[in-house]
């Protein structure tokens, strides 16, 4: 039977990556601390390189590169860990529920996918073979 987690965590983790940035670039001037300099577009831009991250290390893992697109698949998730930079700008009290609901289901979900390639990382690096 093939394992299914680390594609239902990609997927969970893209949602609601694509949930927060939504959010972030319709109400970019309403979070607190970003620079004004920045517009929905240049957040949807940010999602759009960020995801090609995470489509690039599904794509080279699926060719059977595993260590190569787990490594990339791990940069994919810290980029979502990362929202956790809208707490150093600014405390959570500062952010509304909505706000601090999208961030934290991001970054959840993208720590779950972080801990799912490092553990595929730590097996296949210990020779043990995992199903793809």
């Amino acid at each position: 039977m093939k394992d299914r987690t680390l594609p239902t965590l990609l997927l969970l983790y893209g949602v609601f990556s694509l949930v927060h940035f939504i959010h972030n670039a319709e109400f970019v001037r309403d979070y607190p601390n970003l620079p004004a300099s920045w517009s929905r577009v240049d957040v949807y831009a940010a999602w759009l390189a960020m995801t090609g991250v995470g489509i690039a290390g599904w794509l080279v893992l699926r060719r059977g590169h595993r260590i190569a697109g787990l490594v990339v698949l791990a940069a994919y998730a810290m980029l979502g860990v990362d929202s956790l930079g809208h707490y150093v700008l600014a405390p959570l009290s500062a952010h509304t529920h909505a706000m601090n609901a999208t961030i934290l289901l991001e970054v959840g979900s993208a720590a779950l996918v972080l801990v799912e390639v490092t553990r595929q990382l730590v097996s296949r690096l210990a020779g043990r073979r995992l199903q793809p």
